[in-house]
């Protein structure tokens, strides 16, 4: 372990269906409730949760309307959440003793 400081790894993102949400997020520029869902293999109440701690953290935004009679949910990557996933991996990294990604 090249870095034991492992309190470093943020715990909102570390979830695994956070951390699919957020890793999804960081190559989208935006993803629907639905895309999130099926690409994570989640339930529909797992899912709706951890949206709901990351845009409490203000990871994400999200935006609900109605679109031809049917609601849309729709998730998008904030300025900090970005910033926090790259500090994420980075800790990760560290803690694994991985080389820097170039």
């Amino acid at each position: 372990m090249a870095d034991s400081s492992i309190e470093k790894i943020d715990d909102i993102i570390h979830g695994r269906l956070r951390m699919g949400i957020m890793a999804y997020l960081i190559n989208a520029d935006a993803a629907s409730f639905s895309e999130l869902k099926e690409a994570l293999s989640a339930s529909q109440g797992n899912l709706s949760v951890q949206i709901r701690k990351l845009e409490d953290a203000g990871y994400i935004s999200v935006d609900k309307r109605i679109a031809d009679r049917k609601p849309l949910t729709t998730v998008r990557l904030t300025d900090e959440g970005e910033k926090a996933f790259k500090e994420y991996i980075k800790a990760l990294t560290d803690v694994l003793g991985l080389p820097p990604k170039t």
